[in-house]
């Protein structure tokens, strides 16, 4: 379980998962958009597609379902905002 708990902080980390960090998609390839979602999870609505790039400002990042999920919202429309995974998130 601690063995757990320090990989998934290593990844939290590595993906730009500070409170209230700039973030930017990366890796989701030239012909393919990541999904902001309603919650947490594919199992929830997407709200619009993310080209990489996207300048996002990340709010806070939690486990679920086997991956980590971040809470951001558009830096330049900060009233849109969703989930993300956090593995297609870098630090700006």
């Amino acid at each position: 379980m601690r063995t757990h708990l320090a990989a998934l902080a290593a990844l939290m980390v590595a993906a730009g998962c500070a409170v209230g960090s700039g973030v930017v998609v990366r890796g989701v390839g030239p012909d393919d958009l990541l999904k902001l979602r309603e919650g947490p999870g594919l199992d929830h609505d997407i709200i619009i597609g993310l080209p990489d790039g996207t300048r996002l400002n990340r709010q806070n990042c939690a486990p679920y379902d086997g991956k980590v999920w971040c809470r951001v919202a558009l830096t330049d429309r900060p009233t849109v905002t969703g989930y993300v995974s956090a593995e297609y998130l870098a630090v700006r």
